[in-house]
């Protein structure tokens, strides 16, 4: 079992490699198994062996070697000097007149202090710069969509300007026409139509003056009488004058357009500070560092009438949403345990999976028509070779995670929505492997940590799988033992929480598992559960649990 993806691998002997640890040599600091503590003690003369119960290790204190007087152990320790000395040091006269403390008061006084801080460095510290590292992503988060809406209005102008620019020609080109048109007119009726008729009558003088000068009838040539005059007075020179088409200067465009403001980044050096009151992740501060309950309690249990109930969203610290079988989702007062509201999907399939966004509109899944739908606004996402499962909404992004599947590929995959538009595709890992299970008759439940890695319940792999936000695997958490029943790990819902702890109910145990974000096991909760299913978490870190058959949600409190 490697112990980098298993959180609940056992220790092993460092010599043999394969007993299980029982002893331990507190100056070699060596595991060993009961066989191999004769071996180890022969291994190396020289040394005085402490070994102790594995329990027991480290507490024989190793005391530090002198390196003025060879083979002597500094049991004291020179405050002057700021060094432990051994005995032969202070019967010297090296150390006369100071002040000398025995080496144990003084590492206690100094492993308080390191204590002290590292309890600092751990519950305030390190969550604040947690708490800024979530504010700065949700700031890069926004930042990218405010930055795509400033593309998206510039886009938008530009179609706007490319739409009046196209009728601002059109009626210029219009404007050409009818000029063009009237000048043409001018040309043709006026001016053309008159050099025609004296070019006609031109002609007809002509013919006659040809027929009277060859006829040998003299009367004839007496009839004829030319008015050349008539004809010198030539019409006038009709000279169109075409209009100029004068173009704007495209040097000015961008002024006329439209111009962006500077941008800017400011930094305060002292903007952040270690905080120890809760605030949301949206403010950048950390949350307090809670203790798990020694014994969680339940604090309300609502019944819900399915026959198997499925899911649980919590709308507020008041109101969940739950969904079972059938087509209906419900709405109910935490505190009075009454229906509030009924809501049949579109399809009138079963859905799969609901949650509930920042603005409180229910978001559902459906598999029949392939669709992920908002209640009362419309249709935000349809597929087509892939059919959804379940998801998850980030409350603080709006950021919209798919499980999906493809019967005919069988295959899994996950996609990150943003404004539901495809942001983000997780299938495979480095070795082009799928990192879930591909059985389309499992479902698979999901969840995004505050760390923002990504966690899926895979029932079929019978394991949490947990993936960075980059979609490269961290770690499979697979269960521990001795579970409440001793039975398989059956992972159902998943959640998570404001300490990063991830929560993932455990169908066939009837308990839910908590491990940190680095997949190390907590704690069960077991409190009485009946076949937990749906998890989710309020903001004040309460939990509620569907569970199946009994048809009921429990409250259930577990961080102090």
């Amino acid at each position: 079992m490697d112990p980098h993806t298993s959180a609940q691998d056992v220790k092993r002997c460092d010599l043999c490699e394969t007993a299980v640890v029982q002893m331990h040599c507190d100056t070699c600091l060596v595991n060993l198994c009961t066989n191999c503590v004769g071996k180890h003690m022969i291994s190396d003369e020289s040394k005085d062996h402490k070994v102790v119960k594995f329990q027991a290790r480290k507490s024989t204190p190793l005391y530090p070697g002198c390196t003025s007087h060879n083979k002597q152990q500094c049991t004291m320790y020179c405050n002057q000097c700021d060094i432990p000395v051994c005995i032969k040091c202070i019967a010297s006269d090296q150390h006369l007149g100071q002040k000398v403390s025995e080496i144990l008061k003084v590492v206690d006084e100094k492993k308080a202090k390191i204590i002290k801080e590292r309890t600092e460095l751990h519950e305030k510290i390190y969550p604040t710069y947690q708490g800024i590292a979530f504010d700065v992503q949700n700031r890069i988060s926004q930042l990218e969509k405010e930055y795509g809406d400033l593309s998206t209005a510039i886009t938008k102008h530009g179609e706007d300007w490319h739409r009046e620019i196209d009728k601002l020609v059109k009626k210029l080109k219009a404007e050409v026409d009818e000029m063009k048109n009237t000048q043409l007119e001018t040309l043709h009726k006026k001016h053309l139509d008159e050099i025609n008729k004296k070019m006609s009558d031109i002609k007809d003088e002509l013919n006659s003056v040809d027929v009277a000068v060859d006829s040998n009838d003299i009367s004839k040539l007496f009839d004829i009488t030319i008015n050349v005059d008539r004809y010198k007075n030539l019409p006038q020179n009709f000279l169109p004058s075409l209009p100029k088409f004068i173009p704007g200067r495209i040097q000015e465009l961008s002024k006329i357009f439209g111009t962006l403001s500077s941008s800017s980044s400011t930094s305060d050096e002292n903007d952040y500070s270690i905080k120890t009151t809760q605030k949301s992740p949206e403010a950048g501060s950390s949350p307090p560092v809670k203790q798990l309950l020694d014994e969680p309690e339940i604090v309300t249990t609502i019944d819900t009438g399915y026959d198997n109930l499925y899911k649980v969203a919590c709308l507020s610290d008041e109101e969940i949403w739950t969904r079972g079988n059938g087509n209906t989702m419900k709405l109910y007062s935490i505190n009075q345990g009454s229906l509030l509201m009924s809501i049949s999907t579109k399809s009138g399939g079963e859905p799969c999976d609901i949650a509930v966004t920042k603005s409180g509109d229910l978001l559902y899944s459906d598999h029949i028509d392939r669709t992920i739908n908002i209640v009362k606004i419309e249709e935000k996402i349809t597929l087509q070779n892939w059919i959804p499962r379940n998801f998850y909404l980030n409350t603080f992004s709006d950021d919209l995670l798919v499980m999906m599947y493809c019967k005919e590929k069988k295959q899994t995959k996950v996609v990150r929505y943003a404004d539901f538009t495809e942001k983000q595709t997780i299938q495979f890992d480095d070795e082009g492997k799928s990192l879930f299970s591909s059985e389309s008759q499992y479902n698979k439940y999901i969840t995004e940590n505050r760390n923002l890695d990504i966690c899926m319940a895979d029932k079929r792999a019978k394991a949490v799988v947990v993936v960075n936000q980059a979609g490269k695997l961290r770690f499979r958490y697979t269960g521990h033992t001795p579970a409440p029943k001793n039975r398989s790990f059956d992972p159902r819902g998943i959640t998570t929480d404001s300490q990063s702890h991830i929560l993932t109910a455990d169908y066939n145990n009837d308990c839910v598992h908590i491990i940190d974000q680095d997949g190390q096991f907590l704690c069960f909760i077991d409190c009485g559960l009946s076949e937990p299913y749906g998890l989710c978490t309020d903001t004040n870190d309460n939990l509620f649990v569907a569970q199946c058959s009994s048809t009921q949600v429990k409250k259930i409190k577990y961080l102090q």
